[in-house]
C-alpha cells in the first residue's frame, strides 16, 4: 500500500471589538480592549496555548523573540492537514474518476492494466501493476491538455464530485480549526504557504478559494509543461513527464526555490512533511513545528504508525522527542469541517 502515497506525491477572523464603559460624570473615562477568541474551533489546553503563546512572542516588539514581519512565514501540507486524506488520497480520487470519464476515448483500457483494473473498480489489480501503472494513470490522466483546460477539469470535478463517507463535496472537507488558525497567522502579519506533495496546478484551482491563500503562495509537486504559440494563441500545455516532488526531501527544497526563506512556523501531519518541519526548526530564529495526529475514529479517522495514507512514525516520535506540538484532533478540536458549524 506504500504505492499510494508515492502515486499521489508524484501527482502531484479572528478580530477584536472594545467594550466602553460610560463612566459617571465624576469618574474618569474607561475603555478595555476585549479581544475575541481568535481559535473558537479550538478546545482550551496545551495545543491552544502553545500556537498562541509563540504568536504572541514573535509579533511583540519587546520581546527578545521578536521577528519581523519579512520573516513571518508559515508553512502548511495540504493533505491530511488542511483538508482530509481518507480513504484515498483526494486527487487520487480525481485521477481514477478521470480515467473513467474519458474511457470512450480509449476502448484499449478495457483490456488493459492498470486502466482495465481501475474502470472495473479493482483496486487490487491497480496496485499489482506497481509505479509503472500508477505512472502510467497519472500521465494519462494528468496530462495532454493546456493549463486552462486542466484547471477547468479539477473545478468542474470538485463541483459534482462527492465523498463516500461524507457525501459532501471534496473541497468543503477542509478542517476548521485550521482555517482558523491561517486566519489568525494572517491577522499577526504572517505569510502563509501550502507546501504539499499534491499537484501543484491541482490545488491553485480551488485552494485559493478554500484557504485565501493566493495562487503564487502555493508549492506542490508539479508535471512538465511548455509553451505553445499557434495562430496569436498562447498556452501552457502539461506533458507527461515528472518535473518536480515535492514530497519528503523535496518539500525544504520547493521551500528554498519557491520562498527563498526558511519557515518560522511549519505544520504536517505524516512523516512526508518531517523534513519540512526540521528545516523549520533548524531556523536560527524561535520557530513552531505543529504535527496534527489523526485520533477521532468518530469524526474522521484515527491512523498514523501503521497507515498506507498518511503515515506518521518517525515524525511523531521526533515529535515527543524534540517537544513539539502535536495536534490531537479528538481532544483538540470542537468541530473537525466548516458544514458542522450549523450543528454546533
Amino acid at each position: 500500500m506504500k504505492t499510494i502515497r508515492t502515486f499521489f506525491i508524484l501527482l502531484l477572523i479572528s478580530g477584536f471589538f472594545i467594550n466602553c464603559k460610560q463612566a459617571a460624570p465624576s469618574e474618569a473615562t474607561a475603555a478595555t480592549e476585549v479581544k475575541e477568541d481568535p481559535l473558537p474551533s479550538w478546545n482550551e489546553g496545551a495545543t491552544k496555548n502553545a500556537i498562541m503563546a509563540f504568536v504572541n512572542k514573535v509579533t511583540d516588539p519587546s520581546s527578545i523573540d521578536f521577528v519581523e514581519i519579512k520573516d513571518r512565514i508559515a508553512t502548511f501540507d495540504n493533505d491530511g492537514n488542511l483538508w482530509s486524506e481518507q480513504p484515498i488520497y483526494f486527487q487520487l480520487e480525481f485521477a481514477l474518476d478521470r480515467i473513467k470519464e474519458t474511457a470512450d476515448q480509449h476502448p484499449e483500457w478495457s483490456s488493459k492494466q492498470p486502466f482495465k483494473g481501475v474502470l472495473e473498480d479493482d483496486m487490487d489489480e491497480v496496485l499489482k501493476t506497481g509505479m509503472h501503472g500508477l505512472m502510467e494513470l497519472v500521465m494519462a490522466s494528468h496530462s495532454g491538455m493546456t493549463a486552462e483546460e486542466f484547471d477547468a477539469i479539477v473545478t468542474n470535478w470538485l463541483s459534482t464530485a462527492k465523498h463516500p463517507r461524507f457525501n459532501q463535496p471534496y473541497n468543503e472537507l477542509i478542517y476548521q480549526p485550521m482555517l482558523e488558525l491561517l486566519d489568525y497567522l494572517r491577522a499577526n502579519d504572517f505569510q502563509t504557504f501550502i507546501v504539499s506533495g499534491g499537484g501543484i496546478e491541482f490545488m491553485r484551482a480551488w485552494a485559493t478559494e478554500a484557504y485565501n491563500i493566493p495562487s503564487n503562495q502555493i508549492v506542490g509537486s508539479s508535471i512538465k509543461t511548455k509553451f505553445e504559440y499557434n495562430d496569436g494563441k498562447a498556452v501552457i500545455r502539461r506533458l507527461p513527464e515528472i518535473d518536480f516532488v515535492d514530497d519528503n526531501v523535496g518539500k525544504p527544497v520547493g521551500i528554498h526555490k519557491h520562498i527563498g526563506k526558511k519557515p518560522i512556523f511549519a505544520s504536517g501531519n505524516s512523516d512526508g512533511d518531517l523534513q519540512m518541519l526540521q528545516y523549520t526548526d533548524s531556523n536560527e530564529k524561535l520557530s513552531f513545528q505543529l504535527y496534527l495526529h489523526h485520533t477521532d475514529a468518530e469524526r474522521e479517522w484515527a491512523y498514523d504508525r501503521d497507515s498506507h495514507i498518511g503515515k506518521l512514525d518517525k515524525g511523531l516520535d521526533e515529535a515527543n522527542e524534540k517537544g513539539w506540538t502535536v495536534i490531537n484532533m479528538k481532544n483538540d478540536w470542537k468541530v473537525i469541517y466548516p458544514f458542522q458549524l450549523i450543528k454546533n
